[in-house]
């Protein structure tokens, strides 16, 4: 820490409004000056909480200990609350997805560039131990050249009761889950996203999408499929990484899972009985012919974006979200969507 704590007011005290506060709790860079939320229940709790309720949105913004304010609110507010709080002379971290669209976005970066302020993103699953695995056993090359990846979240617990159901508010699971997945596979596979083809769900009606299917084919031939649903009651693996020498699983947030990689040469595969035929082609490999390896944990801390956020407020360190990653990754979503409607594959980027 450098100098005396930021000052930081939280607009919108739902779920991640008090999972910000409590975060920055553990954070000396900055000191929580108070909450606003238009729903007095969720003022009357901040207060049980031991914290300052403002009276109102321009209360918050008027106090002059208030250096960073952090929205917190339904998405489609994101925008003009974003814009206000920089026209106000604040510093803003905005909860994502950052805005309904690429206008939005480049009309609150337009404001933070005339103002001076640091605006970015809170894509807080940069920091999660699965997702820092796999950037990992990609590093490490353990699998050889990786050709595809599968990322994926399922529950069955349908969409949240609340705006998440709503269009008007930006609800649906492609901007709710998928910007997190697509945020962290484009820094797995860099490069240009050449085709996008995507079908969105709707098993009980929903009027935004209850899950999708999303298929990425990138300018160097890899591909990449993101995968979120909200009514499977099994579940498939959160990520698959195929490699051309081996493959790693992992299952679950507790990192169940393992890589297996080619072992001995074993020369041809005898066939085997599938069905009511025979196959060489999918008989499996002997003990010797693949080895099993543990997964290379590695153990994320999300304070580090805050951390960052107080550092570039202070002029130390530039942001660690870029606001051209978040744009790029909504212009992404802006072609799924287009994709779904259109019934066809959507060209995004151009080869390199």
């Amino acid at each position: 820490m450098t100098g005396k704590a930021l000052g930081l007011a939280v607009v919108g005290f739902g779920g991640m409004g008090r999972e910000h506060v409590h975060k920055l709790g553990g954070e000396a860079d900055f000191q929580v000056t108070g909450v606003f939320d238009l729903r007095a229940e969720r003022q009357d709790l901040a207060r049980k909480e031991g914290l300052h309720a403002y009276g109102s949105w321009a209360a918050l913004l008027a106090d002059p200990r208030v250096d960073v304010v952090l929205v917190a609110t339904p998405n489609d507010s994101h925008a003009t609350l974003s814009i206000e709080a920089l026209e106000a002379g604040k510093h803003v971290i905005c909860e994502k997805p950052v805005a309904m669209n690429t206008a939005e976005l480049d009309a609150i970066v337009a404001v933070a560039t005339r103002t001076g302020r640091i605006f970015t993103v809170h894509q807080n699953r940069r920091w999660d131990d699965d997702y820092l695995t796999v950037r990992r056993i990609l590093d490490d090359r353990t699998l050889g050249r990786v050709t595809h990846i599968e990322t994926r979240v399922q529950g069955s617990r349908g969409i949240p009761g609340d705006w998440r159901k709503l269009a008007r508010h930006g609800g649906g699971m492609l901007l709710d889950w998928g910007v997190h997945l697509l945020d962290r596979l484009v820094f797995l596979i860099p490069g240009p996203i050449v085709k996008v083809y995507c079908r969105l769900h709707f098993p009980t009606g929903e009027e935004v999408d209850e899950g999708f299917h999303l298929f990425l084919t990138f300018g160097d031939g890899r591909t990449a499929l993101v995968e979120v649903g909200t009514r499977h009651f099994q579940t498939l693996p959160l990520w698959m990484v195929l490699g051309d020498r081996g493959t790693a699983l992992i299952h679950d947030w507790n990192l169940q899972g393992q890589m297996v990689v080619v072992g001995q040469d074993e020369g041809d595969a005898k066939p085997i009985v599938a069905g009511a035929g025979l196959t060489k082609t999918m008989a499996p490999r002997s003990e010797a012919g693949e080895v099993r390896i543990p997964l290379p944990v590695v153990k994320g801390d999300v304070g580090e974006f805050y951390r960052n956020v107080a550092a570039a407020v202070r002029g130390h360190e530039a942001p660690l979200v870029k606001n051209t990653e978040v744009r790029r990754i909504l212009a992404l979503m802006e072609a799924a969507f287009e994709s779904h409607r259109t019934g066809e594959a959507v060209t995004f980027e151009a080869e390199a």
